[in-house]
C-alpha cells in the first residue's frame, strides 16, 4: 500500500521540482537581461558625438590643406616678383652676394616696390595665419576624439552582465522543455527566449574594436595637426619668410601635415561612425529583449 501512495505522489513531487526550476530560471532571465540597454545608449551616443567631434576635425584639416594650397599660388606670384626686385637690387650694389633679406625687408628697403608684392605679401600671410588656426582646432578635436573613444568601450563588468545573460536563457531553454512536458504554460518563456536569446550572437568586441581604431586615428591626426600648427607658425613668422627654398620647405611640411590630419580625422569619423551602427544593432537587441521581459 505504501508503495502504491509513493508511487502515486513521486510525480507530483517532481512536477513540482522542475516547476521551480522552471520559475527560478525565468527569474534569472528576468533579473540578468533587464537594464543592459542603457549602457549600449550610452556607448550609441557618445559614439554620435564623437563622430561629430571628429568631422569638425577632419573639415578643419580640409580647410587647413585649402588654405596653405592657396598660400603656395600665391607664394609663387609673390616669388616672381621679388626675383626681379632682388635683381634690381643686386645690380645697384657692388658686391656680388648681399645678405639675404626677409620678404618685409625687401619690400621695405626696395625703390618703389611692386604694390602687387605687398598685397600678395599680406595676403600669403594671412592665408599661414589662417591655416595656423585651423591645424590648431584640428588638433583639439582630435586629442577631444581620442579621449572620447579611450572611454566609449564595453568594459568587464558589462560583458559579465551579457555573459550571465546568456547563460541564464539557456537554463531558462532546458527549463521550458521540461515544463512543456509537465504541462505548464510556457507561451510567455518561449517569447521571451525568442527575443533575449539573440543576444547569443552579439559580439561586444566589435564596439571596443572600432573605439580602438578610432582612438588611434584621432591620435595620429593630433600628432600631425600639432606638428603642422608648429611648422605652420615657425613658416609664416616675418623672419623664416624670405621667400627662399627653406621657406617654401616649410610651407610645403605644413600642407603634407594638413593633409595627413585630413585623412586621419577622417578615418577616426568612420570608425566612430560604424561603431554607431553596431550599438544601434545591440540597443535593438536589448530593448527587444527587455520588452519581452515585461
Amino acid at each position: 500500500m505504501l508503495k502504491y501512495i509513493v508511487f502515486l505522489i513521486l510525480p507530483l513531487i517532481t512536477c513540482g521540482a522542475h516547476a521551480d526550476d522552471f520559475s527560478n530560471a525565468l527569474a534569472n532571465v528576468r533579473n540578468n537581461c533587464a537594464n543592459l540597454s542603457d549602457k549600449m545608449e550610452h556607448i550609441k551616443t557618445m559614439a554620435g558625438i564623437n563622430t561629430a567631434v571628429t568631422g569638425v576635425g577632419t573639415a578643419t584639416a580640409a580647410g587647413a590643406t585649402a588654405v596653405g594650397i592657396a598660400k603656395s599660388r600665391t607664394d609663387a606670384q609673390l616669388a616672381q616678383i621679388l626675383t626681379k626686385i632682388r635683381n634690381s637690387s643686386t645690380s645697384r650694389t657692388s658686391y656680388q652676394n648681399p645678405p639675404k633679406q626677409t620678404i618685409s625687408q625687401l619690400l621695405a628697403t626696395a625703390n618703389g616696390a611692386n604694390q602687387t608684392a605687398v598685397k600678395l605679401n599680406d595676403k600669403s600671410k594671412q592665408l599661414g595665419h589662417a591655416r595656423t588656426g585651423l591645424l590648431g582646432a584640428s588638433t583639439a578635436t582630435n586629442v577631444a576624439g581620442a579621449v572620447i573613444s579611450s572611454k566609449n568601450t564595453v568594459d568587464e563588468e558589462f560583458q559579465a552582465q551579457v555573459d550571465d545573460c546568456v547563460n541564464s536563457i539557456r537554463i531558462l531553454e532546458r527549463a521550458t522543455g521540461q515544463a512543456r512536458m509537465d504541462g505548464v504554460d510556457v507561451k510567455q518563456a518561449q517569447k521571451i527566449i525568442s527575443a533575449c536569446g539573440r543576444w547569443k550572437d552579439v559580439d561586444l568586441s566589435k564596439i571596443n574594436t572600432k573605439a580602438k581604431a578610432a582612438m588611434i586615428s584621432s591620435i595620429v591626426g593630433a600628432g600631425t595637426g600639432a606638428a603642422g600648427t608648429i611648422t605652420s607658425a615657425v613658416a609664416n613668422t616675418d623672419s623664416v619668410r624670405t621667400g627662399d627654398a627653406k621657406d617654401k620647405n616649410l610651407n610645403i611640411a605644413s600642407n603634407v601635415l594638413a593633409g595627413g590630419t585630413t585623412i586621419a580625422s577622417g578615418v577616426a569619423t568612420v570608425f566612430n561612425a560604424t561603431q554607431i551602427s553596431a550599438a544601434k544593432k545591440i540597443v535593438a537587441v536589448a530593448q527587444e529583449c527587455e520588452e519581452a521581459l515585461k
